[in-house]
């Protein structure tokens, strides 16, 4: 169904084969004619990157994944929309007698279907995300190995990557959620039963298509130099592409060290933080609060309704299944403009939760790259080759924010819920909004706890004398001064009056912490980085 290339927009073949134990050395790049591509390198059998042919292998499943998720939500959206018209329903499973059964019955249901969006907005997104950072790369604005993929756009009106396209991805993502919330209804007849909405399902299904076919057409209008997401091949990629060139004097400053005079310099023993080292992170972070307070004016407004209009006092607080009813606001009938309406209303609120996860993912996967970058410090070594699954599973905080993403959009189901009862296959009355005050506050105590964890995070300071790069390229070509191999380490190199730090196959001495630092600009031919 989808054939992706590594290569569309130039001619210029790249690495296919990963062989670890088999480094590129200094020679052999010199002993190349000047116009040597990547396939005269490949054809010698010493490739030194890794072009991921396994990530690509996961990208196009999850494309193919996504698209007949999205086209089996448009037919059975289109089909009960042809039978039950745009108010239809179509009867999925009966409810339990009990109140507690079927309430968790509804809600697991619920709970599914947003985990299967978000399966479906990652893999489209891990796509979107490569095409993004090689359309930067190509334009030579591509700083840190992870961008935030929706609000850093590519240059063009009609990119992929642009900022009109971005704009729309955005909106569709935001409208994967909100219809998600809005497909499971009630449906009552001889027996209650849980149904599928027809409209919302249709939606559904188109927007998870769209964003297949604008990650699909991004990814088929680029150079693609590697698949990784290891900041190390695509380190490697570039300066062996030329769009990045190494500094040899720079061998002990962070990401943080600007200009000409920040080396030589003495090993300091704690690193900058991701909030000072990276710009974008401190917005993220300060975005994560103002949604955060944004939802507490929210649960604040309800509860005041309720004082003023209702009672003073909450029969009941439970985590999930709803009670008391805040607010209520029905839209009449059930026809189009009403459903577009709804949409409009749902998204508006759930809009900024969506967005703030998703940016979240610009702090989880700087962590990510750093975490893995310190590990050259320690006994096993650096594995510069990192397999895109395992990334997800191996660091805790990519766990967890996989983890959240649908938990927390179940729970904004719980908050705000839309009455969609149907009778014999058909939604009848008013649709009806409905606001639970505490469960709402419930939401506002998760962001609150969600926005304390990545605050402190994005706030740790890493210890030991090793660079801090967060992803950063230019640092890390600057600090990796040997071909990538199966495992590096990185550490003290070479003395002198002004000592030598970097990397190596092997395991290295620790720096000395009273020494000076700058580099070796003249240097054996095995040592230095490939470029």
């Amino acid at each position: 169904m989808f054939s992706i290339p590594f290569i569309t927009a130039s001619s210029k073949p790249t690495v296919e084969n990963w062989h670890p134990l088999r480094p590129l050395h200094y020679e052999t790049l010199l002993n190349l004619p000047d116009d040597s591509n990547t396939e005269s390198v490949a054809a010698t059998g010493i490739d030194f990157y890794d072009s991921s042919l396994t990530s690509r292998t996961y990208a196009t499943a999850g494309l193919v994944l996504s698209t007949i998720i999205g086209f089996c939500c448009i037919i059975l959206g289109v089909v009960i929309i042809a039978i039950h018209g745009v108010s239809g329903v179509i009867p999925l499973m009966r409810l339990s007698d009990t109140e507690l059964r079927s309430f968790l019955q509804f809600e697991l249901l619920s709970l599914i279907l947003n985990a299967l969006v978000t399966l479906c907005t990652e893999s489209t997104g891990f796509v979107h995300s490569i095409s993004l950072r090689s359309a930067l790369a190509s334009e030579g604005r591509l700083r840190f190995n992870t961008n935030l993929r929706i609000l850093t756009a590519a240059r063009g009106r009609i990119n992929p990557n642009g900022a009109l396209l971005n704009g729309i991805m955005a909106l569709l993502l935001i409208l994967s959620y909100s219809s998600s919330s809005l497909v499971v209804s009630s449906n009552f007849s001889n027996t209650v039963s849980i149904a599928i909405a027809g409209l919302p399902l249709l939606v559904l299904g188109v927007a998870l298509l769209l964003q297949v076919v604008i990650a699909f057409r991004g990814i088929r209008g680029v150079e693609v130099l590697t698949w990784s997401s290891s900041p190390f091949d695509v380190t490697v990629a570039l300066v062996h592409d030329k769009k990045l060139t190494r500094s040899n004097s720079r061998c002990m400053c962070c990401v943080s060290d600007q200009g000409d005079d920040a080396c030589p310099v003495k090993p300091s023993k704690t690193q900058p933080s991701a909030w000072r080292a990276h710009t974008s992170i401190r917005k993220v972070v300060i975005f994560l609060w103002v949604v955060v307070v944004a939802y507490a004016g929210w649960a604040v407004l309800v509860s005041y309704v309720r004082i003023s209009y209702h009672s003073s006092q909450i029969h009941t607080w439970s985590f999930s299944q709803p009670q008391d009813i805040s607010i209520l606001y029905g839209l009449p009938g059930a026809d189009l403009l009403v459903w577009i309406l709804l949409f409009i209303n749902i998204a508006v609120i759930q809009g900024p939760l969506t967005m703030v996860l998703h940016c979240s993912e610009l702090i989880a996967n700087v962590i990510r790259d750093e975490s893995q970058w310190r590990c050259a410090t320690k006994k096993k070594g650096l594995r510069p080759t990192m397999n895109p699954l395992k990334s997800i599973f191996s660091y805790p905080i990519c766990l967890i924010l996989f983890a959240v993403k649908p938990f927390l959009h179940w729970m904004f189901g719980l908050s705000i819920t839309v009455s969609t009862d149907a009778v014999d296959g058909t939604l009848h009355g008013q649709l009806q909004v409905l606001m639970f005050e505490a469960q709402i506050w419930n939401l506002c105590i998760a962001l609150f706890i969600f926005a304390c964890f990545f605050t402190l995070i994005a706030l740790r300071r890493p210890r030991g004398p090793q660079p801090a790069a967060y992803g950063h390229l230019q640092t890390l070509a600057n600090l990796i001064d040997s071909p990538l191999s199966h495992v590096i380490w990185w550490g003290h190199k070479a003395d002198g009056p002004v000592c030598h730090a970097g990397t190596s196959d092997h395991e290295l001495q620790g720096v000395k912490m009273d020494c000076d630092y700058a580099g070796s600009s003249v240097g054996s031919a095995a040592s230095i980085f490939p470029i």
